[in-house]
């Protein structure tokens, strides 16, 4: 069958897809003159790789965040908008903020472009994850016209056959070097001020002595050696390694510093007579296929001194020392990453000071703040990935808060608990603490996300509750909150007896929010009757009105003028806590509030003074709950009009909470043995 002809539907939706025409646009081959048209057109093409690097993650553009007075810049580039979030970083926007200002820094060449970044930080605080959304950037952005990279091969006049450079240079290093700042001159000064771009670095060995070949065979004429040069556009990949190196230290006894260089290609000594000829030498080594672009350091501090010692040139002289051969220019981003105890064991060595004084460490925490938190399990555990079962409300959310309450310091303030300090944290609002409280909260606990219980623990024990054998098709927070806990027990980073205890006592911490969580909501379900809301509402108004006027409110039965119902004011007021000597103010609050938006035209809503709407739901709750009977659920005996009821409030929880028949179910039981234990909120 003809593929080119073929109408089968699957074929036609993969043709689709490709083209051939885009293709050619990334295969663009030219001579070194078209290439010098490219450069005058968009001198942006001869940046190097910091530049790039930066202006790639700057090209998704930012956003401005206020959090305690305080803007910090948000960078989309970070929200994986290439892969639909797989890979998204949440709240870590201050450390992100530290490594683009690092990268905008070196882009300017003010000096950390000479040094090797290293992220740092507990395990499972994303360091790979930055990492890998860098490379994977940096691939993306070789493919656009912005981001576009160019190398060269050089053409044997009798075969014809390219011969590519080994580390994908840049074809401006071919200009000679009395030349460079004249045209680096003319360039800068189309860029209307940018990057300062300029010419660094020689070629690389095997093209070194191609050139000197060249030019030695045509007397010096710089013109006829540049006709065996063809320019071609540059496709950054990992995978075919280029431009993009990975290394991750092995066994300190199979560890070989060629791995980084490259080495000699012994099959090649016999056609070429020595080792020490560029071409019989393999210029395979991470750092020297990395040129372009960056390389990453796994586990950095893990390596040979051997290694760090080739990273000390390799940073801070953009140099390297293949075998046989002199210093080799590169051009990349260095970037690793390590945990704390091998941090303290390289601050602990003398011999490595040379070593840490040409890094840029880069802390990076864990979340402290309880929404960023959830994100990050939002993720993998959403309707779209978890199929066949229901995550319950607040599931996650539970989960979430216990790892973040393990990472904060226990406050100073004695008035102040571990769990207030996290809403606080996370944006919510608590009597007598200000944005300035905050920002001293922060000040004190400087070691505050370096600590604690790692996401990846966390994701371990929500999958262990959706695998759990049981035929239950919902996972609720208790589920969740009791796998977490036993896996304590066996927790292999746990080494402190103290640490497990305090763990555990924060799972009971966070039982209790969930308990206040769940009674709230049904309090609020029971308590969902409109029209009953409205009517309370109406007659509390009207009798603060008369009270604060000092006027008789008008009986509806009875048809006579009575005294303001002070009991009815009272039972509402004393649900938000409004004591008995601030019970006049909160009353003029609120005819004054009704009488501003009388001024306006506007209609007053209960639903807009959240204060107010709280205290109605609640005293709505207590007068109807014993209608219900919530508690008869406990003894499995239900008379036809209160499962009805029930039924309703049920019918509340599943359209308006998230929850499903089986959770709703669940924690109206579990909200009912609280009620039978008398443990109702006063």
């Amino acid at each position: 069958m003809d593929t080119a002809q073929s109408t089968h539907p699957l074929f036609a939706l993969i043709n689709a897809e490709i083209s051939p025409t885009d293709y050619r646009h990334l295969t663009w081959e030219g001579t070194f003159e078209e290439y010098l048209d490219l450069v005058a057109k968009n001198p942006m093409v001869c940046r190097n790789a910091f530049q790039r690097t930066y202006d790639m993650i700057l090209s998704y553009g930012t956003e401005e965040v206020s959090r305690n007075k305080e803007t910090i810049i948000r960078y989309r580039f970070f929200s994986d908008s290439l892969e639909g979030g797989k890979d998204a970083i949440y709240g870590l926007e201050k450390p992100l903020s530290r490594l683009v200002m690092t990268l905008k820094s070196a882009a300017y060449g003010y000096g950390t472009e000479r040094r090797v970044l290293l992220l740092h930080g507990p395990v499972g605080s994303a360091k790979s994850t930055i990492v890998r959304l860098l490379k994977k950037g940096l691939e993306h952005h070789s493919q656009t016209d912005a981001g576009a990279v160019y190398t060269f091969s050089w053409i044997d006049p009798k075969t014809e056959a390219h011969e590519p450079c080994p580390m994908h240079e840049d074809p401006l290093r071919l200009v000679p070097e009395k030349v460079r700042k004249k045209l680096m001159m003319e360039m800068n000064h189309r860029t209307n001020g940018s990057f300062p771009l300029n010419i660094e670095g020689d070629l690389c060995p095997a093209c070194r002595r191609t050139y000197r070949d060249y030019l030695q065979a045509y007397d010096g004429d710089w013109k006829r050696v540049i006709q065996h040069v063809r320019v071609r556009r540059l496709i950054l990949s990992e995978k075919d390694r280029i431009g993009i190196g990975t290394f991750q230290p092995k066994d300190e006894k199979n560890q070989d510093s060629t791995e980084l260089t490259g080495d000699i290609n012994y099959r090649k000594i016999a056609e070429f007579g020595t080792d020490s000829d560029p071409r019989a030498f393999n210029f395979d080594g991470e750092l020297n296929i990395a040129n372009r672009g960056i390389v990453e350091f796994i586990e950095i501090l893990k390596l040979d001194v051997a290694f760090l010692y080739d990273l000390l040139g390799a940073s801070q002289e953009h140099k390297i020392k293949p075998k046989k051969f002199a210093q080799t220019d590169i051009d990349e981003v260095i970037i690793g990453h390590t945990n704390e105890p091998e941090y303290r064991k390289l601050q602990s060595n003398e011999l490595m000071e040379a070593f840490r004084d040409r890094t840029v460490k880069i802390d990076i925490p864990y979340n402290i703040r309880l929404n960023d938190e959830i994100k990050i399990y939002l993720k993998d555990y959403n309707e779209r990935r978890v199929r066949g079962k229901h995550m319950a409300p607040h599931t996650l959310e539970m989960a979430s808060m216990w790892a973040v309450l393990t990472r904060l310091e226990p406050p100073k303030k004695a008035q102040l608990t571990l769990l207030q300090k996290l809403k606080l944290y996370d944006g919510k609002s608590l009597p007598g603490f200000t944005e300035e409280n905050i920002k001293e909260l922060q000040a004190e606990a400087l070691r505050e996300g370096m600590d604690g219980i790692s996401p990846r623990y966390i994701q371990d024990k929500i999958s262990n509750a959706l695998v759990h054998e049981s035929d239950q098709k919902c996972v609720n927070p208790f589920l969740v909150l009791n796998e977490l806990e036993a896996g304590l027990r066996h927790h292999s980073l746990i080494t402190n007896e103290n640490d497990r205890s305090r763990y555990r006592e924060l799972l009971a911490v966070v039982k209790k929010e969930y308990e206040d969580m769940v009674k709230h909501e049904v309090q609020r379900a029971i308590a969902a009757d409109e029209e009953a809301m409205t009517r309370l509402c109406a007659n509390y108004v009207d009798n603060v009105k008369a009270y604060t006027q000092r006027e008789r409110v008008k009986n509806k039965f009875t048809g006579q003028d009575e005294e303001p119902d002070e009991r009815l004011m009272r039972s509402i007021e004393e649900k938000i806590d409004i004591p008995e000597s601030r019970k006049d103010d909160f009353r003029r609050e609120i005819m004054n509030y009704i009488g501003a938006l009388a001024l306006e035209g506007k209609k007053f809503d209960y639903k807009i003074n959240e204060r107010l709407h709280k205290a109605l739901e609640l005293k709505l709750f207590e007068d109807q709950k014993d209608t219900i009977k919530l508690t008869s659920l406990i003894s499995n005996v239900v008379d036809r009009e209160t499962q009805q009821k029930i039924d309703v409030v049920k019918s509340r929880l599943i359209k308006d909470y998230g929850y499903c028949d089986i959770c709703a179910t669940d924690v109206l039981h579990f909200v009912a043995s609280i009620f039978a234990r008398g443990d109702v909120r006063k």
